[in-house]
Order: C-alpha cells, then structure tokens, then sequence
C-alpha cells in the first residue's frame, strides 16, 4: 500500500511540474513535504544518505559556477563577444545567428545552459535592433544551442551533472565520448535553421554602418576584474578535466573558483548572489527527496529488474529505448525530474552488464535522448522558458507552436543522428 501512495504522490508532482499548474519549486517541496508524512524519508534519508539522499555534490556545483557567473557578469565580456561577432560578420544575419550559436554552445559546454541564454539573449535584442533584424530566429536557435553545447560536458547541462554523480563518470568520460557527436549536431543544426529561416536571415541590411559604428571596448566595466576572472575560470575548467588526478569532485572545483573568485574580486555579496537561481537549487533538493522516497520503497529497484530481465544482454535495444524515450518524454517535461527518476534505473542496468563498454553506452542514450529532446517544445528545457521570456519582455512574442515547430525538426535530427552515433561506436 505504500509503494501505491508513493507512486502518487510522484505521479501527481510529476504532472503539476510538467503542466506547470504550481510552480515546480512549490511541486517538488509538496511531493517532498508527502514522501515524509507517509513515513517513507527521514531526515537520514533526505540529508546524509547517498544512495536515496539529496545529492548534495549536484546542488553545490551549480551553485559553485552561479557564483563564479555572477562574478564574470559584472565585467561586461559577454557583451563585448557578441558585439565583436556581429560586427566579424558585417552585419550580415545568417552568419551572426551562426557565429551567437556556435558563441552560446561553446559557453553552455563550460558554464550551465540557463546562464548562457541569460546572458548572451539580452545582447542579441541589441545587435538585432541594429541590424533591423527580427530577433526571434536568432533567441530561438541560442536556446537550441546551449542544449545542444550543454550536451558535451558534465557541467554543460543540468542532466549530465546529474547522470555523472550517479554513474561516476568524469569530466573527460563526457567530453571524450560526447563532444564529438555534440560538434556534427551543432553544424546540422545551423544548417537547419539557415533552411527553416531562409526569408529572415536574407543579405546584409542597410543599417550595418551603424553597428561596425559601436564600440565593444566600452562593454568592458572592469578590464582588471576581468583578467581575474579569466583566470579563475581557466583554472576551474583544467581542474574539471583532471578531478580524478586531482582527487576533487566537480562541486569542489566549482566551490573552491567560486571562493577564490570571490576574495579577489572585492565585489559586495548582493553583486554575485543574484546570479545564484536559489529557486532551482530548492527544486533539485525536493527532487531529489521524491526519487529517493521511489529508492527507499524499492519501486526503482523492481523496475530495473523488470527491465533487465526484459532486455536481458541486448543493451543495443537498451540503449535504443532509451535516447528515443528519453527524447520524446523530455519534449513534454523538464528533462530534470526525468533524469533524476531514470538514473538509478539505468545505474542498476549498466551494473548488471558489469561496466561493459556497451553497457555504459546506456549512460551516453540517456545523456543525449534527454538533453537535445529538450529542443523539442517550448517547455521540453529550462533554457527555452528563459529565451521565451526575455522575448516577450521585449516585446517580441514566441508562441509555444513557434518554438516547438522548429524545435520538433531539430530535436528529430540531432537524436536520430545520436543513435546512428552510439549504435556505430560502441556496437558495431
């Protein structure tokens, strides 16, 4: 009977997240709030266990890296890049919407998808405005790119970083065996968007003199904070790549940038904090309290045998069901609670396949499947929520059918090519 209750009662934040009838803050903390009163969770389950607890290494990465953004925010070099692009491209639209999307991919793989769009959609308003662009091309194709560049590292997107606390796997195993693939999806994708908006990215307009007219060099508030900052982040991202060598898990790295980046930038704390998304932090921690709440009753566990047994040693058929499940359903919910609810299934099967390389593959499926289905619809990721409302605040409306008619094309292509991709390198 209780098993029964707790499939409810995630069953039901599940849906109020996906339909977005509450905010999913107030949905994860309810399903959490439940899990409690039903006597599933405690405090030792919810705070200290690893196997059913709130993973607190996911919670302190992200807000290892809001804090080191926060930082970066105040010098002004995400201005200044994508003025430098658009005047690198005269004007001309195609080439800026391909040299912002190539810009926020390559930002998204080291920083978090959300931050990136947070920071680079702003600017395109500005350099569209100059141009006499339509700007709605250009944020919808960001969004799409920062999943897209998300999915090459453990940092990059919120799932993977779930995934890699879960699997164990390293900042390298996800750019060894992601980056690839994540480079061929970023060029068919614009070359997706070059054909979907033929009419809007035309030839030059005619106010290209008054934007080679701007001056990037004033975007710079801060040149010497600046030089600062770059350091830190550099350092950051070497010691993500070599964490296993270094001993130190990928929330320390990010706590100990964001530590040194603080003390040497004698900025005031309101300054960094508010770049910190308190809200998604408190989302993940709820989360996670509802998926341990499925663990501790065994409920994952039985689904994972059922599964096993099903599939037995065919982990190619796994690994099929999972990057188009994980696409479809990402489509139509935030790919987060679906990660965090797969990954202890997935964990059980590739432990059953000993570790194989094909059984790992499973891990790349869901990595994938989940990350570029979320550019299926308007709401299928983070990012296309922030895109669609920083448009409509200024004035430019991206229906849900807009986004998601060009969203079903690019996600259709980039998780068919994904499959072709895992099925070539780790099966055949």
């Amino acid at each position: 009977m209780t098993q029964v209750l707790v499939v409810v009662v995630f069953a039901t934040a599940y849906v109020l997240i996906a339909t977005e009838r509450i905010h999913r803050v107030a949905a994860a903390l309810s399903g959490a709030a439940a899990m409690v009163v039903l006597g599933v969770v405690d405090a030792q389950v919810a705070f200290f266990s690893e196997r059913t607890g709130v993973d607190w290494n996911v919670i302190f990465l992200l807000l290892g890296m809001m804090i080191i953004v926060g930082v970066l925010r105040q010098t002004g070099v995400f201005e200044y890049l994508a003025i430098v692009t658009a005047k690198r491209a005269r004007g001309r639209p195609f080439v800026i919407l391909a040299s912002l999307m190539v810009l926020t991919a390559v930002a998204s793989a080291l920083l978090d998808n959300v931050t990136t769009v947070l920071l680079v959609a702003p600017v395109t308003l500005l350099v569209c405005d100059q141009i006499d662009a339509d700007p709605v091309p250009f944020l919808i194709a960001e969004a799409m790119a920062s999943n897209i560049g998300g999915t090459a590292t453990l940092v990059g997107d919120p799932p993977n970083i779930i995934i890699a606390s879960r699997s164990g796997l390293t900042f390298n195993d996800f750019l060894f065996n992601l980056a690839p693939i994540v480079v061929v999806l970023l060029v068919v994708t614009i070359g997706l968007f070059r054909w979907m908006f033929r009419r809007e990215l035309g030839g030059a307009p005619a106010s290209v003199d008054a934007l080679m007219e701007i001056d990037e060099r004033e975007a710079i508030t801060d040149p010497r904070l600046l030089v600062k900052s770059l350091v830190v982040l550099t350092a950051v991202v070497l010691a993500f790549i070599s964490h296993s060598l270094l001993d130190l898990e990928p929330s320390m790295v990010a706590l100990l940038g964001a530590g040194a980046l603080v003390a040497i930038s004698r900025l005031e704390p309101s300054e960094y904090m508010s770049e910190v998304e308190w809200p998604t932090l408190v989302f993940f921690a709820g989360l996670f309290i509802m998926v341990g709440g499925l663990v501790e009753t065994g409920i994952i566990s039985s689904l994972a045998k059922s599964a096993t047994d099903a599939i037995g040693q065919q982990y190619f058929l796994a690994t099929s069901v999972i990057i188009f499940a994980s696409g479809a359903l990402s489509g139509i919910i935030d790919n987060i609670p679906y990660v965090a609810t797969m990954a202890p299934l997935v964990q059980d099967l590739v432990q059953a396949g000993h570790g194989t390389a094909q059984a790992q593959a499973a891990w790349w499926a869901l990595a994938l499947g989940s990350d570029l289905g979320g550019n299926a619809t308007a709401v299928g990721a983070s990012a296309n929520v922030v895109v669609i409302g920083i448009a409509a605040r200024n004035g430019h409306t991206i229906s849900f059918w807009t986004f998601t008619k060009h969203g079903l094309v690019v996600a259709t292509v980039t998780i068919t090519l994904a499959w072709l991709y895992v099925g070539a390198r780790y099966f055949l």
